[in-house]
């Protein structure tokens, strides 16, 4: 991840999900998100396909309108690259898994810009495929920001964020609270 607020937004994510595949909704403090809140959108999980719930106003920014309960994959104007978006979102509720995409972008007025999107799971009163917890930013925010919108997207790396490099992490050591049983005395043999 390389921008700011994909990465806060993902150890936010990380440390309220512990063991577990995903964090519940309700865990979600936007006041712990404050410096990423902007970027960051909620997904729920419609017969349509995933829907905007909640949108930062950076986000909404870019594209110059409100965000909320507009469909996802309707932010690509291609039709093709609609349908991965679904089955991105789609992979990432089925398999629990995390997605941080690279993005290259242009501006109704032609200019260029780079933009980082991530995706994770969210748990909804425990039921999984209810939401997904997202960041849009660019890696910089634009000058223009507010005064041009985007106009095209399309996707140009992705990285899944599977489940099981959570349990590959070194332990965290044991704290001792109790002096050990076993003394080595400095000597040796005569």
């Amino acid at each position: 991840m390389k921008n700011m607020s994909t990465r806060l937004v993902f150890d936010y994510w990380d440390v309220l999900r512990g063991e577990r595949s995903a964090p519940e909704r309700g865990e979600i403090e936007p006041g712990a998100l404050r410096h990423a809140l902007a970027d960051t959108f909620v997904l729920e999980n419609e017969p349509i396909g995933p829907v905007f719930r909640l949108a930062g106003t950076r986000l909404c920014a870019l594209f110059g309108s409100e965000l909320r309960g507009r469909a996802f994959a309707a932010l690509w104007p291609d039709v093709e690259a609609q349908g991965e978006m679904r089955r991105l979102v789609q992979t990432v509720m089925d398999e629990t898994a995390g997605a941080v995409a690279g993005l290259s972008a242009e501006t109704m007025n032609g200019s260029p810009v780079y933009l980082e999107l991530l995706l994770l799971p969210l748990r909804y009163r425990g039921r999984t495929h209810a939401r997904v917890l997202g960041a849009l930013s660019p890696a910089l925010t634009p000058e223009w920001l507010g005064l041009d919108t985007l106009a095209s997207m399309r996707m140009i790396s992705l990285r899944m964020l599977w489940p099981s490099a959570h349990s590959q992490r070194a332990p965290e050591p044991v704290a001792r609270s109790m002096p050990p049983k076993f003394l080595v005395l400095p000597g040796g043999r005569n």
